[in-house]
């Protein structure tokens, strides 16, 4: 599979600027007091850099590897906005392969996480999403993705309490107890 670059979403920056003016006043706020002059320009381009994220390319395999083993990459931080309530929340993303004829370099996880944390999602869609490029990069099924993360909309608003969500997309060979354990110490031992 040739190198991969995917296009990043585009943004209106000058509408979301003009939109968050707007909440400014439903918020009582005065839009143009000194505190709040630069503000709709900041939360525009935070929004632009957070959905027009470039991971770069993401697929860079090499073949001839002869390793029929699991590969683990565990502890990549991502952020993302939870979709329901547009607030933020972290994972640690833990990913595990087992190669068949092509290994994936070590940098393409991480660019693979992000982007598919930049977005407005939930953590169960961004664990499957990242395991669909994985499986789509690496030609095998045999992926496992789990993410440890705390959720601001849960932490910061509603029963403000602090917590972990936990969940994962395990297909092929870590649908097997035995190797779902392996996958499971890995992710635990780091």
């Amino acid at each position: 599979m040739p190198e991969q670059h995917l296009k990043p979403k585009k943004v209106d920056h000058e509408r979301l600027k003009e939109l968050v003016r707007e909440m400014l006043i439903a918020l009582g706020e005065d839009p143009d007091r000194e505190g709040l002059l630069e503000t709709p320009r900041r939360i525009a381009n935070f929004w632009r850099e957070f959905i027009e994220y470039d991971p770069g390319k993401l697929n860079t395999t090499f073949s001839s590897v002869r390793h029929d083993q699991m590969v683990a990459v565990t502890g990549m931080r991502v952020w993302s906005m939870c979709e329901h309530h547009m607030l933020p929340f972290w994972c640690d993303v833990s990913v595990a392969y087992i190669a068949e004829d092509k290994v994936l370099g070590l940098s393409k996880f991480a660019r693979i996480a992000h982007k598919n944390a930049h977005a407005l999602s939930l953590q169960e869609k961004l664990v499957a999403d990242i395991s669909d490029d994985l499986k789509k990069f690496l030609g095998t099924d045999n992926i496992a993705v789990m993410a440890k993360g705390e959720h601001l909309c849960m932490t910061m608003r509603g029963i403000r309490t602090p917590h972990r969500m936990i969940s994962s997309a395990l297909d092929g060979q870590f649908r097997q107890p035995e190797t779902r354990a392996e996958f499971m110490a890995l992710v635990n031992a780091s």
